[in-house]
């Protein structure tokens, strides 16, 4: 099969969404099939085709949302190249620029679309509003989505029921909705596979010792992700026990600003920022802690969590439904309501060492269930549902065309 993967961002950008991109392209290689990326450029303004890779960059102009860029949703030079790969189903993962572009070219030459949506925009409209006409933009982020969805694709994919329940109960959305939790490598994160000497010249480089308890976060520092709440349970931690500590990885708009809050709480010894780090090196950050924790309420789905899973690190959450699939309170993971029950939970993980170890193993178990291979099988099955629906629709095209000749000519 020849797949065409559209999406604003890929590599060398790192997100959720590109280490699961990254690694449905691998594993759909793995299974003999040809894939082909469409994105955005986020390093020049030329085109770029790399053949060996099979990745198309079009050039796009700075949003000023982080570091993602606006492109043509028709660039001429790149429908050729397209063209030439004869793509049997077109997987779209975006529902901006190079998203129009994936359904017109979908239009264009007949092909089957599967769109995946990765994320609640209703969470995000803040960065464009800046707090005013907030209701009128949800609702237009509603008719957008619901518009891109469920006109132009012919298959949708949601990551889990939180989203499915907004397509279906909110949205009213009338075609097939597949729930398919994405998948990761989580081989990469797996204890066996880190080297340990490397590990311990991370924990040194950023002044850890391994009588540090190490709360993690990783992600996007941006307001809809929470971090704040982290920050100020983090002050209160501090002041009971010394050696716990809050290790933030990522990057982001309001990363000043959170460092400027853990100056003012007096906790900037207790609160390492590492900025943005590689996608090599993610793995060595998951096995520094002993906890992951995330505040967040807008997450889709939270490939974070699965990571930290596989690196057989407990996941400490706030009570969300995205979060649900994944984690069984108690047992591989633990949720929080407040401020009080996180502080109160990360103590009992803390002085509890025997519970910590057993929840961290039914984590890595509970993990290996978010395989790449598992996951790109169950993708493949709704491209080959896409496949045979467009065929469909073209015999019933093709019948009407007939029936409708018949009647012109018998007049």
């Amino acid at each position: 099969m020849r797949i065409g993967i559209f999406t604003e961002t890929y590599t060398p950008y790192i997100s959720g969404l590109v280490t699961s991109e990254v690694m449905l392209k691998k594993a759909l290689e793995k299974e003999g099939h040809e894939v082909f990326v469409v994105t955005a450029n986020l390093e020049s303004f030329k085109y770029e085709y790399l053949e060996d890779e099979k990745i198309l960059r079009i050039p796009g102009l700075p949003t000023g949302i982080y570091d993602s860029r606006l492109t043509s949703i028709y660039p001429i030079q790149a429908v050729n190249k397209i063209k030439s790969w004869k793509l049997d189903v077109i997987h779209s993962q975006t529902e901006f620029a190079i998203g129009t572009f994936a359904r017109l070219i979908a239009k264009q030459y007949n092909i089957p679309l599967v769109h995946t949506y990765h994320t609640m925009y209703e969470d995000y409209v803040h960065y464009i509003t800046k707090g005013y006409f907030k209701r009128s933009s949800k609702k237009l982020v509603e008719y957008f989505t619901k518009f891109y969805c469920d006109t132009t694709a012919t298959e949708l994919i949601v990551p889990t029921n939180k989203t499915y329940k907004l397509f279906k109960e909110k949205y009213h959305f009338e075609k097939n909705i597949h729930i398919i939790p994405t998948g990761i490598e989580v081989e990469r994160f797996f204890e066996e596979n880190i080297d340990k000497k490397e590990l311990n010249i991370l924990r040194k480089n950023l002044h850890l010792t391994k009588k540090d308890f190490i709360i993690l976060f990783v992600g996007r520092l941006a307001e809809e992700k929470n971090v704040e709440f982290l920050l100020n349970a983090q002050k209160k931690l501090s002041e009971k026990y010394s050696n716990i500590k809050l290790l933030i990885v990522g990057d982001g708009p309001d990363k000043e600003k959170y460092e400027k809050i853990s100056l003012e709480l007096g906790i900037d010894k207790k609160v390492i920022f590492t900025g943005k780090t590689s996608w090599d090196d993610m793995p060595y950050y998951y096995h520094l802690a002993n906890v992951f924790a995330t505040a967040s309420k807008t997450e889709t789905q939270g490939l974070t969590v699965i990571e930290a899973m596989a690196s057989s690190v407990i996941p400490l959450c706030i009570e969300d439904e995205a979060f649900a699939s994944m984690i069984t309170d108690d047992l591989n993971g633990m949720f929080f309501r407040n401020q009080e029950d996180y502080q109160k939970k990360v103590i009992y993980l803390y002085k509890n060492k025997d519970k910590l170890i057993k929840y961290n193993k039914q984590a890595r178990i509970q993990a290996e269930h978010y395989g790449s291979k598992n996951y790109a099988e169950r993708v493949l099955e709704v491209y080959n549902r896409a496949i045979k629906e467009k065929q469909l629709e073209n015999r019933f095209d093709l019948i009407s065309k007939i029936v409708k000749s018949l009647k012109e000519f018998f007049k």
